[in-house]
């Protein structure tokens, strides 16, 4: 080997294909056994997807309340050969004259018939923690391509309609910051998007500027338009990056664009720490201005920092001065918070579900293939995070069992990965590939 020969670069693309047919799979709150029992008969078949359909229309095509027909049954897969699903054709044509044909499934078989609930639960648990898809294959078998298609496969879900069941529990209050990641030597960023303690985003953009942050934050925008045509959120609270104010205001006109407070006290902070008394008085300073109670007082408080800055500037470092200055030269936008009382004036949120993020991306060794596959699996692990049940030491273990339960008030399945595949119904998609 030519110890001076540099190794070969992968090849890979930078292109994503966001050009999706949607899934024709509805998911019953059943498992297969009483699936089976159910589905026997036309007589049986029928009075279960009524009884479910009154129940959770969420989970069904609109236009099945226009009426259906059952339409036989699956034909037998390789994978599962004993296994047989319901079909059914709906009476309302689409907009093609097509009388579309759906699959109903139970809630703990996969997609496609690539396994079951309980063969792959606890290696989807614990690869949200970051375990590498070897250790999965070395505790649970199977080998590494399969767990690592089977994590991909999840993204191919819608998020938004996938973990907010009713449009009126759609968040109006968002945050958004981008997640840098590692990929063939350069960044790339995963845009996030959170809002009620659930990830409601993430798309992975190849760049950081307002070209590329729009479109990878425009995919919410069109998963949250599905759920909600007339969807705009009131704010999105951002870490004051250009190109991720223009992106958003690009996608909605209307949002009102609130900075991290806790941003600008990071960055007094980081400036001011070897201040030794001046760094507690202008600790202080800085949270009262955070903590005032209206408008006007926060004005007040923006003042008195200020005539204190000009008052011992010569004490201060030049880093220092600009940090404080720039805290109090953005008071109008910061003061927006007394407007829209429902906002989100810090990132906190967003940050404890980046920490995750991050252990999972740093477990993985990041991103090694093309930016497509990086997308299907950010996007994976948004909804599996969203659904997976929270340490039982949490406080809010104790009334809900995930941050899906936690905005939505209720679940379809105690089992949190069934509860997610019931949750997904009619919510998955595939990629068009064919050339038009």
């Amino acid at each position: 080997m030519n110890p001076t020969k540099k190794p070969q670069q992968r090849k890979y693309s930078t292109q994503k294909n966001n050009d999706r047919l949607q899934s024709r799979r509805i998911v019953l709150p059943l498992q297969y056994e009483a699936y089976q029992i159910a589905m026997s008969t036309a007589e049986t078949a029928t009075a279960t997807i009524n009884q479910q359909m009154s129940r959770h229309p969420e989970l069904f095509p609109a236009e099945m309340q226009a009426g259906y027909k059952l339409n036989g049954w699956t034909q037998p897969s390789q994978k599962m050969p004993e296994v047989r699903l319901r079909r059914i054709r709906l009476q309302e044509p689409n907009s093609a004259g097509q009388k579309l044909a759906y699959t109903i499934a139970p809630c703990d078989l996969l997609p496609y018939l690539t396994g079951t609930t309980e063969e792959v639960e606890h290696a989807l648990f614990l690869h949200q923690f970051g375990v590498p898809v070897w250790a999965l294959t070395h505790v649970f078998g199977r080998n590494d391509s399969y767990w690592y298609r089977q994590l991909a496969s999840f993204g191919r879900t819608n998020i938004v309609g996938t973990t907010v069941k009713e449009a009126d529990k759609m968040p109006v209050d968002l945050l958004a910051d981008e997640k840098h990641a590692k990929a063939h030597g350069e960044k790339w960023y995963i845009a996030t998007t959170v809002a009620q303690d659930c990830v409601l985003g993430a798309s992975v953009s190849a760049t950081a500027d307002a070209e590329g942050l729009t479109d990878a934050y425009g995919i919410f925008k069109q998963e949250a338009q599905q759920l909600v045509p007339d969807y705009t959120p009131s704010t999105v609270n951002i870490d004051g990056w250009a190109a991720t104010a223009k992106a958003w205001r690009s996608s909605f006109p209307t949002v009102t664009i609130m900075l991290c407070f806790l941003h600008a006290f990071i960055k007094i902070r980081q400036c001011c720490k070897r201040l030794d008394s001046h760094y507690e008085e202008i600790k202080q300073q800085v949270w009262d201005i955070y903590h005032a109670s209206d408008r006007s007082h926060f004005l007040e408080q923006i003042a008195s920092l200020q005539a204190w800055l000009l008052s011992h500037r010569s004490d201060l470092t030049s880093s220092a001065v600009a940090a404080i200055d720039k805290l109090c030269q953005r008071a109008d936008q910061y003061g927006l918070a007394y407007e829209h009382p429902t906002a989100y004036r810090t990132s906190n949120m967003l940050d404890r579900h980046m920490e995750p993020m991050a252990r999972w991306l740093a477990g993985g060794r990041y991103f090694h293939g093309h930016l497509q596959v990086a997308e299907l699996r950010s996007r994976s692990w948004a909804v599996l995070h969203n659904f997976r049940p929270y340490c039982p030491r949490a406080t809010v273990s104790k009334t809900f069992s995930s941050p899906a339960h936690q905005l939505n008030g209720f679940v379809y399945r105690e089992n949190w990965l069934e509860n997610l595949l019931v949750s997904s119904s009619c919510q998955q998609f595939r990629h068009r590939h064919k050339k038009r």
